[in-house]
Parts: structure tokens; sequence; C-alpha cells
């Protein structure tokens, strides 16, 4: 038998990268199997791999073990997960090691602390501070740095290097060469202080002892790989969060009896029962009962849908009103939810690899660095210049050029950038969503819950000739007040906040999807879509209903007296602050364009009311994320905001995601940025915050190169003793933070806007 497309693929969880480089290195090797097709996400630690039937999962993690690295194949969260409250889930193995490297961070730090002030200030050092400093500093050389120890050995026994080379050859250098001086040098003799002579003088390297320089870039580079481990164990949250949408328990009918079991039981077939204000356990054929169920959290419209026997319902959505029985058509992975799962998972699979300047540069600079300090320990002892200035110059070089400030580029203008996006409501997740929102030309907006509020809301009240409006929205709120739809609970609380006391009621009756009815008074009061009227309307109410209809809102007919008293529009309305900030986009040089699963009516008159020109509507989860693919291949680069678990998929296949922190939270893992507030300025600050923290990174990246070039050669001429090349260093690294630390000072374009009015 031929298999599937779907047997011949297979996700592979990668152990062991450090960089973008270590994903490339992978890639290259899986591709180089005949009958394979792989491709490596640095961000998701993952390789989505494709291969013919002769290959088999083993030969593919050897693959990977044959380029130094390990895997396992990666096992697909469960669609229909059996979940208790009292079970503690084991921690990870992302969770395990981010625990450990916080631990080697946190003592690491305590232990270079001291080491550093030391060096850095003589008026302190003591008799043999120099050995107090060599105890504090050996275990953080030797057991802080030993992930970057482990991976430059594991590539090298590659004949291949890497940022993780020049750290471990470096702090190893500073260190070796502080045991040095010493033991063997001058250094140790009881009472010795650090000199601060800018050029170092022949044979005067055995003095000084450099632990400060091996301490510092091992912590400060500790930092960094803590922070980008931390942004990236969150990628996969979105797989996880889109299971816990779905029923844990369901209640089915068996021998007559309702009972409740794990939704993992459920069979095709069975029946099962929803009560209001439960989920629907799973995809199904309506039995028995009638009722409006939200499908919001699936479909993304704000006005749940009236079913009744005959209708098909998705598991996963919201009964809000009546009893109903379900007969299960789909259970497991077969379920719209279960689908919906796969498509998040193939869109964050499909996501372009992270190419990290400092690795890319790394490539070339690392080996480059490498020969020089060779070639300068060479030739000093060629020209006669002795074995101290020979090492000298050779550590020097190491030093100088050990990627500190490289390391604190992307993680200091991170945190900062972070820091400040979170006073403003923007979360970010990590530096590899910045180059996207460089590139960003277009933003898809979802309609309801982010250009609207996604709450219904009463817009106008049309009484008949003779009715009082108060009086039409007395009575209809009344009546609705039994109710607990979400167009009557806007209609209740329209009149709560007018301030109209309601009459009594009696005889209350839903009408099994067609409305309500109740007397008052004596007097029957039906409230009823247009298409259940049970008297005639009359030619002005009727242009009336369909004048709301076509704008996109929902009217309601309120009956008594055996005629139409008059007409409650309902609708959701726009966000207060949607209009502006659309057009603060449109000035930053961004096309928007709404795309919902709401009507084409509705739609366009929303993009009217906020000055969106081109409007995607009546589309479904994979429409989204069809006319997503549509625009990105025209050439756009696009950026969608969204709310709702039908916007998973389409914000983890845009080039940028930004997820409502108002909506669920499935749209908030699948999202690259998520914004608190759930107002529309945050996306404008999200993009300009990005914008400005991606620059700070790239400029810092280009100054601690610039400092690298500059400096090596005053290292290879033996210019700068070993402690001068650490203070260099240093001053590199605080520019660094320095620059970042600019980023405090982002303002919002909301208060700047505000300010200029």
């Amino acid at each position: 038998m031929t298999q599937s497309i779907a047997d011949r693929e297979l996700d592979l969880e990668l152990i062991g990268m450090t960089c973008a480089s270590c994903a490339n290195r992978i890639e290259r090797k899986l591709n180089k199997l005949d009958g394979v097709t792989a491709t490596v996400n640095y961000a998701t630690e993952q390789a989505h791999v494709e291969y013919d039937d002769g290959v088999t999962p083993d030969s593919l993690v050897e693959a990977v073990r044959a380029a130094g690295y390990d895997a396992t194949p990666v096992v697909p969260p469960s669609p229909t997960p059996v979940v208790t409250d009292d079970e503690d889930p084991a921690p990870s193995r992302a969770e395990i090691e981010l625990a450990e490297l916080r631990q080697r961070l946190l003592v690491s730090a305590a232990l270079t602390i001291p080491v550093i002030v030391l060096a850095m200030v003589p008026a302190w050092q003591f008799t043999y501070w120099q050995w107090l400093s060599l105890t504090l500093a050996a275990p953080v050389v030797v057991w802080g740095a030993l992930p970057f120890h482990r991976a430059a050995l594991a590539t090298a026994r590659h004949g291949t290097t890497t940022m993780d080379t020049l750290i471990s050859i470096g702090t190893l250098a500073a260190f070796g060469w502080s045991i040095y001086a010493l033991f063997w040098g001058t250094a140790g003799i009881p009472g010795m202080t650090h000199g601060f002579d800018l050029i170092a003088s022949r044979g005067d390297g055995a003095g000084n002892i450099y632990l400060e320089a091996a301490a510092g870039v091992t912590t400060f580079l500790l930092a960094g790989r803590y922070f980008e481990k931390r942004s990236k164990l969150r990628a996969g949250d979105a797989l996880r969060a889109l299971a816990e949408v779905g029923a844990k328990d369901v209640t089915v009918l068996r021998d007559g009896r309702e009972v409740t079991v794990p939704i993992g039981e459920l069979q095709v077939g069975e029946r099962f029962v929803v009560r209001p204000g439960e989920k629907i356990a799973t995809d199904g054929v309506v039995v028995s009962g009638a009722s409006a169920v939200d499908q919001s959290m699936i479909t993304g419209e704000s006005i749940p849908v009236e079913v009744t026997e005959g209708d098909t319902v998705v598991g996963g959505t919201v009964n809000a009103q009546g009893r109903l029985e379900v007969e299960a058509k789909a259970v497991g992975s077969d379920t719209a939810l279960a689908h919906m799962a796969k498509m998040v998972a193939d869109a964050q699979a499909g996501k372009a690899q992270v190419q990290r300047l400092a690795d890319r540069v790394s490539s070339v600079f690392v080996p480059v660095v490498i020969a020089i300090a060779v070639g300068v320990l060479g030739f000093w002892l060629g020209v006669g210049g002795g074995i101290t200035v020979a090492l000298t110059a050779a550590v020097s070089v190491l030093v100088i050029a050990c990627p500190c400030a490289l390391g604190l580029a992307t993680p200091t203008a991170l945190m900062v950038g972070t820091g400040r996006g979170a006073q403003l409501g923007i979360l970010l997740k990590g530096p590899e969503v910045l180059e996207s929102t460089r590139r960003v030309d277009t933003v898809t907006l979802d309609k309801t819950g982010t250009v609207t509020t996604g709450e219904m809301s009463v817009t106008e009240v049309i009484a008949a000739d003779g009715v009082d409006e108060a009086d039409l929205l007395a009575r209809a709120a009344a009546v609705e007040a039994n109710s607990e739809h979400p167009i009557g609970k806007a209609v209740v609380r329209r009149a709560a906040d007018l301030g109209i006391e309601l009459p009594l009621t009696a005889e209350f009756r839903n009408l099994a999807g067609a409305g309500v009815t109740a007397f008052i008074d004596g007097l029957r009061v039906t409230v009823t879509g247009p298409r259940d009227v049970p008297v005639p309307l009359d030619e002005q109410m009727r242009k009336r209903i369909a004048e709301a209809s076509d704008a996109g809102a929902t009217p309601v007919v309120v009956t008594y007296l055996d005629a139409v008293a008059g007409v409650i529009v309902v609708s959701d309305t726009v966000k207060p602050t949607s209009a502006a900030a659309i057009a603060e986009l449109k000035r930053m040089g961004l096309r928007p364009v709404l795309l919902t699963g709401d009507n084409e009516g509705a739609a366009r008159h929303v993009a009217a009311q906020v000055g969106i020109d081109q409007v995607i509507a009546d589309v479904t989860p994979e429409g989204k994320v069809a006319a997503i693919a549509k625009l990105q291949e025209s050439g756009r680069v696009v950026a969608m905001v969204g709310d709702g678990v039908n916007d998973a998929a389409a914000l983890a296949s845009a080039d940028l995601g930004l997820a409502m922190g108002t909506g669920t939270d499935v749209a908030i893992e699948a999202g690259d940025l998520t914004l608190v507030s759930g107002d529309l300025w945050a996306v404008v600050d999200a993009i300009a915050l990005s914008r400005k923290t991606l620059a700070t990174i790239k400029g810092n990246l280009f100054w601690a190169f610039a400092y690298n070039v500059a400096a090596l050669p005053l290292a290879a001429a033996a210019l700068l003793n070993p402690m001068m090349a650490g203070l260099a260093m240093a001053l590199s690294s605080a520019f660094v933070v320095a620059n970042s630390l600019r980023l405090r000072g982002f303002r919002s374009k909301r208060s700047s806007m505000t300010k200029a009015g």
C-alpha cells in the first residue's frame, strides 16, 4: 500500500541548538539525505521533515546526531486531552533546561560581582585579594560556562565553529593566563595590585590577572542565553491553549440515563446533553431542543446563532440558552477544533528561520579571530619578543574579541524594549519577531473584538406611530429580562442605563429560536426577529429593518396590541479609538485590511466608520489563512491583528501576529505580540516600538563589531595588555547597555497625538 503524505511527515524536537547557524547546519545535514526535504525552525527548536518510503525516522535522528546535536520525534498534543484539576503535569525538557540555566546564571552572578568590583577598584584590593578572586571566578568559568564549553567542543568535533567557540576560548584563555600569572608569574605575591597602563610593555603580562574578564563574559552571556531561552519556551503554547478550549467532560445519554464521562470516552453516534452555559463537547447535530449558541470562540461572530433540531454544532462553542441533546458526528482528531490545532501547527512550522546578524557574521568572525591569535603568538615568538609578550598579545586578541558586547546587543535591547512595552500594554515574545515589524506593509484586522467591542448594544429604538419610545423599551426589556440571550441582555442594559423601571411580567415563554413572549398588564408582548413577527409589517417598518440589516446590525421587532409597536436595533459597536489608530497606521505607511468571518454588509459598514478601504468578509478560519497567503504571494508583508480562536491560525501564518490580550488564550499564544489593552492604538505602538527595538539591536551589533575591528590591531601589536583589553571590552558592553536604555524614553503614539491636539 502506498503511504499517504501524512505518513511521510515528521516533526523532530532538536536538542543542543544555540544559534541560527546551528539550525542551518542541521537543515543542511537532513537535506543531504536522499528523499528528504527538511525545514529547521530555530525559534521553535523543531525540524519539519517530509521523507520518502526508503527513509526511516531513526535515520533522520541519526543525521541530526551526526551534525553534533540530538533529536526526538515530537508527540502531537492530544485533541481531546483528559486532564483533571488535581493533576500536576510534569515539566517539559525545555522547562527543565530553563530552570537549570536560571540556577547557573544566579550562582555565576553572585560569584562574579565581587570579582569585577575587586579588579576595577584598586583601593579595595587587600592582601591576597587575587586568590579570593581566583576562588570565586573558578566555578564561574568552569561550571557556569560549561554550556559554552560543551557546545564549542561538540562543534569542534565536526570541524566547525560558532559564537560558543569564541566564548569558550576567550574565557578559558583569560582564566588560563590568570592561573599562569598567579602560580608562575608575579601576580600571586602578597600586596599585588592592578596597574592601569594603556600600553603593554614587554614582560609585564605575567603580573596581571584577568579573572574579571573571564567571569564577567560568562555571566553576561548566560543572562542573554537565559532570556532567549525563556522567550522561545512559549513558542508551542498555542497548541496547548487550543487543546484547552475543548470540553474535558461530557454528559452522555446511556440506557436512558445521563452519565458524565471524560471526553476521550465519547464515541461517534452517541447522544450527549449540553446545558445552558456549558461547552459543546464535540461536533454534532442537534436531535432535541433549541438554543442560541455562542460561536465567537470558533467563528468570530459576535451574535449567537439560533439552533434547533437538525442543525450542526461545533465542539468548543458555548450553549448560551436552552438544553440541547446532540448526536456526536466527529471526535478526536476529526473535529473542527482539532483541525484548527493542526492549522496552527502547520503555520508555525512554516515560519521563516531567524537569521541573527551576530550569528551570520560569526561564521567568518570566529575562525578569523582564532587564526589572528595564533598568528600573533607565532609572530612575537618569531621576532624574539619573548614568551611573555607573545602570550600577552595573543590573549589580548582573544579577550578583546570575546563577544561580550555581541552577546549583550540583543538581550539588553530586548529587555528594555519589552519592559517599556509592558508599561504600554505590549508584550513582545522574543527577538525573532522584530525582523518582521521592519518589513510589514499591510495590517489585516479581525473585526469582532478587535476593531469593534465584541459586545452587543442597542444603537437605535424605532417606535411606531402613537407608541412612546420609553414605553416600548420598557416592555421589551421586561420580557427580555427573563432571557439569557445576549441580544436580550443588550436591551435590558439599555433600559437600565436610561433609568427605565421595568413592569412585571407573567407567563414568560421562549419561542424555540424565534424570540420571547410574556404578558404585561394583561397584554401579550412579543420580541422576535423580523422573520418571526406574528403580525404583518407595514412598508415603513420593513424599510427601517432592511436599512439596519444592510448596515450589519440586528433588528428585533416588538409587538403588542396585535400590532408592531416598534423595532429595536442591536449591533456590535466600533471601539472609540479604532478610527484614529487606523489613520495613524496609514500615516506610518501601512495598508489596513479588514479580514472577518462576519457578513459583507456588517464588515463594510464597520470599515466605512474607521476608514478601511479593503474588506475581505465571509471567510472561515481557513479562509483567513488563505487570504493572508494571497496577500503574501502578491508581495505584501502581512501583520495580522486578532483576538479569537478563529484567528489563531491566521496569527501564526502572518509575517507578524498581534493578539489582543482581551481575546482568547489561543490567539494570545499564537501571536508574536500580545496587546494587553485591546485598544488598536496598541497596534500602532507595538509596531513603532518593535521597529525602534530592532534598530537599537542592529546599532548595538554594529558598534560591537566596530569595537572589535578597531581594537584587534592594537591587541595584536601588543599595545594593549589583557587587563586593558578586558577594560575595553567592559566599556563596549557599557555602551551597548546605555544605548539600549534609550528605549525607556519611547512614548506612545497616542499620547503624542493627544498632546499635539
